[in-house]
């Protein structure tokens, strides 16, 4: 059986704390979730497990996430310097920009494609974080993690995922995952 992890993180600090995107890696791991279809079990990791997590992801016969080619493996680039984004990976954020030319969100596309909304966001993460709530912190990870999961499996059986466009008219994306 082939082991696709599916992945997000959140982090420490945001963009303004660290003096813009050029600088994600020091923005910090606060918290991170996989699910593997291996094991069909959740595992979450913290900065100081961090390490486990690379391992994880570096043995997985797939890695798939959303925006994790240009910011969840960045953030990883201040714990490894292994070249993260040689693995398999989706990384349905990309694909959505290759195909249409501009990005959409996590939450567009669950609410359009599966009815799903995400719990809250990245900056409720970090403030989170600040308060010492890891517990609400995973959950709202894992929440990612499983409407990323749901997502990709819907692309995969359906070849499309949808969205709203400006006039609220629902759009398909074609995706050959």
């Amino acid at each position: 059986m082939k082991n696709v992890v599916f992945f997000d993180l959140e982090t420490q600090r945001s963009f303004d704390d660290v003096g813009g995107r050029h600088n994600i890696k020091h923005m910090g791991l606060s918290v991170a979730v996989t699910y593997s279809t291996a094991t069909a079990e959740y595992r979450h990791y913290t900065e100081e497990n961090v390490n486990d997590l690379i391992a994880e992801l570096k043995a997985a016969d797939m890695v798939v996430g959303f925006n994790v080619l240009s910011f969840d493996y960045e953030v990883l680039r201040g714990y490894t310097d292994y070249p993260l984004k040689r693995l398999p990976t989706v990384d349905i954020l990309a694909d959505i920009h290759r195909t249409l030319g501009f990005r959409l969100s996590l939450d567009s596309l669950a609410n359009a494609t599966l009815g799903l909304g995400k719990s809250a966001n990245g900056l409720q993460a970090i403030r989170w974080w600040r308060q010492g709530k890891i517990k609400e912190l995973m959950e709202y990870c894992q929440n990612d993690v499983d409407v990323t999961r749901q997502l990709y499996e819907f692309g995969r059986e359906h070849k499309y995922v949808q969205y709203r466009d400006r006039r609220w008219r629902m759009k398909k994306v074609p995706v050959n995952w």
